[in-house]
């Protein structure tokens, strides 16, 4: 396990990278009585390293520590502002000794109800009403009674647990796919083999896809997938947009014979012209499922405790396991 306990009287040097435009963190002055605070972007990134302990990654989505790395020489702990650490991930980081931890607990809650409320305006028929609202159309119709319906969650972490917990909660019969196979699981009752999940899809309603994306997990929804879907299922992505033939399922939505809502995408934004934009049954938002009002001073906040935990000689939260790319247990 990684060491990372230091000397206590010690004071740090945290590189904070962040991008142009981007709010810094709420608890800054806070990080700056315990510790010598450098701020840079991508572009400035190896020139803020040398020396430095800590790197708190607040710009999520940036690879640029790849680049940096042949200056990281004093680098022990790398935090991400954020529950997936994909895009951080790297062969030099991963051989390292450096720990690096996530937003672990943060974004659980929030995304389990932007779930729910997909399941619902799906079996409610809410994005149909709407549209007969616009169009002057008063039309009686029947939807579907959500109790009772089967869920599939794939994904067993923290965000895949709080899902299970809510969906259960409002009556759906869930059940989970991971890496790991029980039967006796508090949260999902079941958990199946996601290696195998073509073979579990035949009779699920909802499929919620909140695996992180690793290179096992890297089109694990593809064309022979969706195929064994039934007739009429829905398929909500809130983990990665790349965890999904996009395309594939792009023409089974196209076809009338599946619906998707979709928080993430192959390519983000959504690029002008793709048919997600105008498909019945194709609903999109833009990469924001988890995040609440007030959610950036929540990660903040973690960040500063984890600091406090950290210059105590304390470990400073649940490790990512760097060889699988997701924090295990």
């Amino acid at each position: 396990m990684t060491q990372t306990h230091r000397d206590p009287g010690a004071r740090p040097t945290v590189v904070l990278l962040t991008a142009d435009g981007v709010a810094p963190p709420s608890s800054l002055d806070e990080v700056r009585e315990l510790a010598d605070v450098r701020e840079c972007t991508a572009d400035t990134l190896a020139g803020a390293l040398p020396g430095a302990e800590v790197l708190l990654v607040w710009d999520i989505f940036s690879g640029a520590l790849a680049d940096a790395w042949h200056a990281a020489d004093s680098l022990r702990w790398v935090h991400v502002a954020a529950a997936g650490v994909d895009k951080l991930l790297f062969d030099g980081l991963r051989d390292s000794d450096v720990l690096v931890t996530n937003a672990r607990g943060v974004f659980d809650g929030p995304i389990a109800e932007y779930v729910l409320a997909c399941v619902l305006a799906h079996d409610k028929r809410l994005h149909e009403t709407e549209a007969l609202r616009r169009a002057g159309q008063w039309r009686h119709r029947e939807t579907t009674r959500v109790a009772g319906r089967r869920a599939l969650v794939v994904g067993t972490g923290g965000i895949g647990r709080a899902t299970a917990r809510l969906l259960r909660a409002v009556g759906l019969d869930v059940s989970g796919a991971g890496r790991r196979p029980r039967d006796d699981d508090e949260d999902f009752g079941v958990i199946l083999d996601s290696a195998r999940l073509a073979d579990h899809l035949g009779e699920v309603d909802h499929l919620i896809m909140v695996a992180p994306l690793t290179e096992a997990t890297r089109g694990m929804l593809g064309a022979a997938e969706l195929a064994e879907m039934p007739d009429g299922a829905h398929v909500v992505n809130v983990g990665r947009g790349q965890l999904v033939d996009q395309g594939a399922l792009t023409r089974e939505i196209a076809s009338g014979r599946l619906a998707a809502h979709l928080d993430v995408l192959d390519v983000e934004p959504l690029p002008d012209g793709d048919p997600l934009w105008t498909l019945d049954g194709a609903h999109i938002s833009p990469h924001m499922s988890g995040d609440v009002e007030g959610w950036r001073g929540t990660l903040s906040e973690q960040f500063r405790d984890h600091l406090r935990t950290w210059l105590a000689g304390g470990e400073p939260g649940p490790a990512v396991d760097k060889s699988r790319g997701y924090v295990s247990g």
